[in-house]
């Protein structure tokens, strides 16, 4: 008897749609600053919630499609799933908000804390360790002169992007965007560069060194879109590359009085491990 399969497959075309709208309710966001603050493993969690979705939501029409088929009395029980599924307001069309929104400027949750268990590689230590990277420095981007680093120095691809940093460097965000593009390729598609080696001062100084300037700083943004220097916000992509930049001993710029999200430099940690090695 074919009614009752039929019937199963009716009701699971009405529920689909109305769990898709009240899963959001049942799940609420954070509140506790005046906009989003995202927890980049419960964004991931939640990405592959919408791809189960989508998975759902093509079983869907594949079963509307089985119930246009099925007579009762005569009589077709779904002669149009879209007409159907548009009375519910559903569209199967649209686009996934949350692939969608890795561009969105978002509040960055407790950003004093976001480089912990990791130190910064001051300009002194820099310059104690490799000397400064030309001698001449100023406030414009220049080619470097100083042997040490400029024997380590490579250009290369390095997955979405291509960067001129020391050659350790280079390794180790080799191995970022690797995490990355096994995690979130979606993500991953859409990293952009703004910058690596520029050999100058730090903005404001006349005196130190940029970490730029020493091959070992890079800075990303999503869709080419910079980053507003200093104003506690970044783009919600950014927050989720910064754990996987954390977990390979990168700093985040975000943490710093003057926030600057874009940017991630390699951390005295790191550093350290590698002169060890031998690899500086």
């Amino acid at each position: 008897m074919r009614i009752v399969p039929a019937i199963i497959l009716a009701v699971a075309i009405i529920l689909a749609p109305i769990l898709w709208y009240v899963f959001p309710i049942l799940v609420p966001m954070e509140e506790n600053f005046e906009g989003p603050a995202i927890d980049s493993g419960a964004r991931i969690e939640i990405e592959m919630l919408s791809q189960q979705i989508e998975h759902l939501n093509n079983k869907i029409d594949r079963m509307a499609s089985e119930l246009s088929q099925v007579q009762i009395g005569g009589v077709t029980l779904l002669q149009d799933y879209d007409d159907a599924a548009d009375s519910f307001g559903y569209d199967s069309s649209t686009p996934n908000e949350i692939i969608d929104a890795y561009a969105q400027v978002v509040l960055i949750a407790e950003r004093d804390k976001v480089n912990d268990g990791l130190q910064l590689a001051r300009p002194s230590f820099l310059r104690e360790t490799f000397g400064l990277p030309r001698e001449d420095l100023n406030n414009d981007c220049q080619s470097m002169t100083n042997e040490r680093l400029k024997s380590k120095l490579v250009l290369e691809e390095v997955g979405p992007v291509r960067v001129r940093m020391l050659k350790p460097a280079v390794e180790s965000l080799r191995d970022v965007f690797d995490n990355i593009q096994r995690t979130d390729p979606d993500l991953y598609a859409r990293i952009n560069t703004a910058g690596s080696l520029c050999v100058r001062f730090i903005r404001g100084s006349t005196t130190s060194a940029s970490a730029h300037a020493y091959g070992l700083a890079v800075d990303l943004n999503i869709d080419g879109v910079l980053d507003t220097l200093g104003d506690g916000k970044t783009q919600l992509g950014l927050t989720i590359l910064a754990d996987f930049f954390r977990q390979e001993g990168w700093v985040w710029g975000a943490a710093w009085g003057r926030e600057d999200s874009m940017h991630f430099e390699v951390s005295r940690n790191k550093l350290e491990e590698w002169l060890d090695q031998g690899l500086l």
